[in-house]
């Protein structure tokens, strides 16, 4: 009884054999026959009879003769008595299975799966990314391992994202830094892996651990492993590269937050283009292999595709270089870089496009001119944005920074740079006398930084929302456009703060979830990204579309294209202001538009581009 179900059967059978042979020798030896049967039966025959009865009692029903009678009826009494213990023995090891696979601890056979190790609330943004991405693939799966409740996950991911469309979610309850648990979600047969930093006091820990099983699991193979791992605190970087090595990729929450918060803050529109490149949805970026174009220059490439820009070239070596001097030569081995909504729909061109020198235009570049920056808040991530900006800002600028007494950092005006300085003052800016004080229409950029290193999430981002609806009442009386950057630290407080306006952005945790999804379907992505952000090299820029072709006049995107070319530049698209009011129009930004449609561009219209600087 102790052996389980399958042992239990196992006696049942024998058991059930012993009456059967009984009843079989009995009807042979005793020659007994039912009435109007002459023959007596041979053993074969008496075994047959004597299984039937047993598993059937309805054949007792059409037996004649009392001697048959009563040597049938032995047999099935027996075979019914053993027939209800099969019966329960099946119903119980059935009851058991459900159970055992209720907890989640059965083995995932799955193969060329995405697993997600640990839970937090960034998940759901992973999954809807994922099941987004994989809407072109045969049989998606999606495996989570995560020490809760099989049933609680599932329930909640049905709440959460709704519907799965053609991804099948597996489930298992377990540890990620346990290497038997592992072994249970298969990741040696996953195509990607992905380690979520989860909640708590010191979660990179975890993340670590986690890697370190993976990558050391002893019965691992030789392939390796396609890795990406979430790591908060900087301090820790070094340790998780020197267990991850060349099989993880590791995202830098703070630095990737700090370093979108200052480009989209100092940009209007530029919210909307990351947003943009960082999803599923819509246009994202590509890595994509061209023979017939090795050996020439990357100019050349950029008119290369009729649905798609190109923005940079991926060396053979791994590196990669964005915008890089039209002469660059792509070489063996390199593939190109591009912008395109789905890579089995890019198309190349087959003609070349004519340009009609008479609508561009090549006006000289104009300095920026200094900025003003407003921070409301403070957190471990204030010190990094203030640098960032003093990587970007004109000489002549400034930062001001106004935080909860006590809860900001006094040595801020040590972070100046000789491009920007840095003040700091203490007060409430949850009131709006204090922002009516400060003068907020007076400033060029807003960030709205949480509390998050010293008040719980909830109380943090209530404030934020406070501060919130305060800018956005002053900026909106006075008229002028202001980029508002705020953090939000719980994606259900975001979405209670909806966005309304291009130059409202809303950072959060999020934009780490989406990079995440990124780079487990294209590890490449990971280098991309950092060039992208990094203040050196070339960046995005929105710059007025009249440097580069005639306004009022309809033009296609290939004059643009040719135009920034001319000036060194790559253009990705463009942002009308007529349309910067409509969110279904994505606040007038279009990236990888149509290049033979026409349009009209007025004064106020930006076009895309990645430069070396933002001079205008």
């Amino acid at each position: 009884m102790a052996a389980g179900a399958i042992a239990q059967l196992g006696v049942l059978a024998i058991l059930t054999l012993i009456p059967v042979i009984i009843t079989g020798c009995v009807l042979v030896a005793t020659r007994i026959v039912p009435e109007g049967t002459k023959e007596p039966f041979d053993l074969f025959e008496g075994l047959w009879l004597g299984l039937m009865y047993s598993l059937d009692a309805g054949n007792l029903g059409g037996a004649q003769g009392w001697s048959y009678r009563l040597v049938m009826a032995g047999v099935t009494v027996v075979g019914l008595l053993l027939m209800s213990l099969l019966i329960g023995v099946l119903s119980n090891g059935i009851d058991a299975r459900l159970q055992e696979l209720r907890k989640g601890r059965s083995y995932v056979v799955e193969k060329g799966h995405t697993l997600i190790l640990g839970w937090s609330p960034n998940i759901f943004s992973v999954i809807s990314e994922l099941i987004i991405a994989n809407e072109n693939v045969a049989k998606p799966r999606i495996v989570i391992l995560a020490d809760r409740d099989k049933v609680e996950m599932e329930d909640e991911i049905r709440t959460k994202i709704g519907k799965l469309g053609r991804t099948r979610i597996v489930c298992r309850s377990g540890t990620p830094i346990d290497i038997a648990d592992l072994e249970m979600v298969n990741p040696h047969d996953a195509k990607s892996i992905i380690v979520l930093s989860e909640p708590g006091d010191d979660p990179d820990i975890d993340v670590i651990k986690a890697i370190l099983a993976i990558t050391n699991n002893p019965s691992r193979g030789p392939e390796k492993f396609h890795i990406v791992a979430e790591i908060r605190d900087h301090r820790n970087m070094e340790v998780a590269a020197l267990v991850g090595k060349d099989e993880a990729q590791l995202i830098l929450t703070s630095d990737l937050i700090s370093r979108i918060t200052v480009q989209t803050c100092r940009q209007s529109g530029m919210s909307v283009v990351y947003t943009e490149l960082l999803d599923f949805e819509g246009n994202e970026i590509y890595i994509r292999k061209e023979p017939e174009m090795v050996g020439k220059p990357f100019g050349a490439c950029l008119t290369a595709y009729t649905n798609a820009v190109v923005m940079g070239i991926h060396h053979a070596d791994g590196t990669v270089s964005l915008n890089p001097p039209m002469d660059t030569p792509l070489l063996a081995g390199d593939a190109l870089i591009l912008i395109g909504e789905d890579d089995a729909t890019i198309a190349r061109a087959t003609t070349a496009h004519v340009i009609n020198e008479d609508l561009l235009r090549q006006r000289a570049n104009r300095p920026a001119g200094p900025e003003r920056t407003l921070i409301l808040g403070w957190n471990v991530r204030g010190n990094l944005i203030i640098k960032e900006l003093g990587a970007y800002v004109a000489p002549g600028s400034s930062v001001h920074v106004v935080a909860m007494e006590g809860l900001g950092d006094p040595e801020i005006p040590q972070l100046a740079t000789a491009n920007q300085i840095a003040t700091y003052e203490e007060d409430d800016t949850t009131t709006r006398a204090v922002l009516n004080r400060l003068d907020v229409p007076t400033f060029d950029h807003v960030i709205v930084l949480s509390y998050s290193d010293s008040m719980a999430v909830q109380q943090a981002d209530a404030r934020t929302l406070m501060t919130l609806l305060h800018l956005r009442e002053i900026v909106k009386a006075s008229g002028k456009e202001i980029a508002i950057v705020s953090e939000m630290m719980d994606v259900r407080n975001r979405d209670l703060a909806l966005v309304t306006q291009v130059n409202d952005f809303i950072v959060s945790e999020k934009l780490a979830s989406l990079m995440l999804s990124q780079v487990s379907e294209n590890k490449s992505l990971k280098a991309v990204f950092a060039h992208l952000l990094d203040p050196d090299g070339s960046e995005l820029y929105l710059k007025p579309v009249g440097d580069y072709v005639a306004l009022g006049t309809p033009v296609d995107f290939h004059a643009l294209t040719e135009a920034a070319k001319r000036r060194g530049e790559v253009a990705l698209g463009y942002r009308r202001q007529s349309e910067a009011a409509s969110a279904q129009l994505a606040f007038g930004v279009v990236v990888n538009p149509n290049k033979d449609r026409l349009v009209s561009f007025a004064q106020e219209d930006r076009v895309i581009v990645l430069a070396e600087d933002g001079s205008t």
